[in-house]
Protein backbone atom coordinates (compact mmCIF):
# COMPACT_ATOMS: atom_id res chain seq x y z
CA UNK A 1 0.00 0.00 0.00
CA UNK A 2 3.00 2.40 0.56
CA UNK A 3 4.41 2.84 -3.01
CA UNK A 4 0.75 3.28 -4.14
CA UNK A 5 0.26 5.86 -1.97
CA UNK A 6 3.83 7.55 -3.04
CA UNK A 7 2.59 6.96 -6.51
CA UNK A 8 -0.62 8.48 -5.74
CA UNK A 9 1.04 11.29 -3.68
CA UNK A 10 3.46 12.53 -6.69
CA UNK A 11 0.77 11.85 -9.00
CA UNK A 12 -1.28 14.82 -7.59
CA UNK A 13 1.68 17.15 -6.89
CA UNK A 14 3.07 16.69 -10.55
CA UNK A 15 -0.18 17.57 -11.38
CA UNK A 16 -0.46 20.41 -9.44
CA UNK A 17 2.44 21.93 -9.81
CA UNK A 18 2.50 21.30 -14.00
CA UNK A 19 -0.29 23.64 -13.93
CA UNK A 20 1.28 26.24 -11.37
CA UNK A 21 4.74 26.65 -13.49
CA UNK A 22 3.80 26.65 -17.00
CA UNK A 23 -0.03 26.06 -17.25
CA UNK A 24 0.31 22.53 -18.78
CA UNK A 25 1.91 19.28 -17.71
CA UNK A 26 3.88 16.68 -19.47
CA UNK A 27 1.15 14.01 -19.37
CA UNK A 28 -0.24 11.80 -16.71
CA UNK A 29 2.92 10.03 -16.96
CA UNK A 30 5.35 12.71 -16.79
CA UNK A 31 3.07 14.46 -13.93
CA UNK A 32 4.02 10.71 -12.45
CA UNK A 33 7.38 11.08 -12.57
CA UNK A 34 7.99 14.59 -11.82
CA UNK A 35 5.83 14.22 -8.85
CA UNK A 36 7.61 11.41 -7.42
CA UNK A 37 10.79 12.57 -8.13
CA UNK A 38 9.61 16.33 -6.78
CA UNK A 39 8.69 14.28 -3.57
CA UNK A 40 12.79 12.78 -2.89
CA UNK A 41 13.54 16.81 -3.70
CA UNK A 42 10.86 18.10 -1.34
CA UNK A 43 11.82 15.95 1.38
CA UNK A 44 15.73 16.59 0.67
CA UNK A 45 14.71 20.35 1.02
CA UNK A 46 12.27 20.51 3.96
CA UNK A 47 15.00 18.00 6.02
CA UNK A 48 17.68 20.73 5.10
CA UNK A 49 15.61 23.28 6.47
CA UNK A 50 13.97 21.15 9.31
CA UNK A 51 10.56 21.89 8.61
CA UNK A 52 8.03 19.34 8.27
CA UNK A 53 6.17 16.09 9.41
CA UNK A 54 5.63 12.49 8.83
CA UNK A 55 1.90 13.35 8.35
CA UNK A 56 -0.01 12.85 4.47
CA UNK A 57 -0.77 17.14 4.34
CA UNK A 58 3.20 17.53 5.01
CA UNK A 59 4.02 14.83 2.73
CA UNK A 60 1.96 16.36 -0.47
CA UNK A 61 3.56 19.49 0.06
CA UNK A 62 6.94 18.67 0.45
CA UNK A 63 6.30 17.18 -2.98
CA UNK A 64 4.78 20.13 -4.36
CA UNK A 65 7.59 21.83 -3.46
CA UNK A 66 9.75 19.52 -4.50
CA UNK A 67 7.80 19.11 -8.13
CA UNK A 68 7.85 23.33 -8.53
CA UNK A 69 11.62 23.20 -8.30
CA UNK A 70 12.13 20.59 -10.68
CA UNK A 71 9.76 21.93 -13.32
CA UNK A 72 11.82 24.50 -12.93
CA UNK A 73 15.15 23.12 -13.31
CA UNK A 74 13.54 21.57 -16.48
CA UNK A 75 12.38 24.96 -17.52
CA UNK A 76 15.56 25.99 -17.12
CA UNK A 77 17.99 23.70 -19.12
CA UNK A 78 15.08 22.09 -21.46
CA UNK A 79 13.92 23.82 -24.97
CA UNK A 80 10.70 25.74 -25.05
CA UNK A 81 7.93 23.84 -25.64
CA UNK A 82 5.62 24.87 -28.06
Amino acid sequence: MGILLFILIGLIAGALAGRVVSGHGYGILGDIIVGVIGAFVGGFLFSLIGVGGGGLIWQLIAAFVGAIVLLWVIRLVAPKRV
